[in-house]
């Protein structure tokens, strides 16, 4: 082992370099999936006539196939029919398409879980659905769903590395040149990849903490 070689400012700068582009990419993939599966949630707790079943079909797809099936679809089999992403918008479609199935369900199960009799009470008193929606159900509901997203979030960081199978440069990436160099540099530069992931996963686990101990 060789850490001192491993950890030169040459190398540690490369593998903090990938770390960047891990971060990017898991902050664009938590945004957008967020949206999207409130957005999917939503219309399937409104059970809109055949647009629900559809949605529910889908979801269930992508929620039952593996991500590195979906990153290689996207990375391999769109080009063939004249869709090209870049490298890195490739990775992050593909994140956000598989955690925006999963935080759609994690939604749907939270609005579920508001009383019947509080949306009761929110409609006969005049407002509209969309009002009852925005002002009641969601804020009730999101209390409840802090923490399953935040661990969803946090999978979604760790499912980063997958990515390296489609070269992305992220941390893995670079990791995997930097011990292309050096077997010295195996044990070392594993070691910073899981105490940088260990750092910013139990951040946001103490966040979600907070959040949920502000909820209740």
């Amino acid at each position: 082992m060789d850490f001192a070689g491993a950890y030169s400012w040459p190398n540690l700068s490369f593998i903090l370099q990938g770390f960047g582009v891990t971060l990017l990419v898991a902050a664009l993939s938590i945004v957008f999936s967020f949206v999207l599966g409130t957005i999917l949630g939503a219309i399937r707790y409104a059970r809109i006539p055949i647009l629900y079943r559809l949605l529910a079909v889908i979801i269930d797809l992508i929620r039952n196939l593996p991500l590195l099936l979906i990153i290689y679809f996207i990375y391999i089999v769109l080009p063939l029919v004249g869709i090209k992403l870049p490298l890195l918008w490739a990775a992050i479609s593909a994140l956000t398409i598989f955690e925006g199935a999963m935080i759609s369900e994690i939604v749907r199960g939270g609005l579920n879980s508001v009383d019947r009799g509080q949306i009761e009470a929110a409609r006969s008193s005049g407002l509209s659905y969309m009002q009852t929606m925005r002002l009641i159900i969601l804020p009730l509901a999101l209390r409840r769903m802090v923490p399953p997203i935040v661990s969803q979030f946090i999978s979604l960081l760790k499912d980063t590395s997958l990515c390296v199978i489609i070269l992305l440069p992220e941390m893995m990436h670079n990791i995997q040149i930097l011990q292309g160099h050096s077997p010295k540099y195996v044990i070392p530069s594993l070691i910073l990849a899981a105490v940088l992931y260990f750092a910013v996963n139990y951040t946001l686990s103490i966040i979600a903490r907070r959040l949920e101990a502000k909820t209740i």
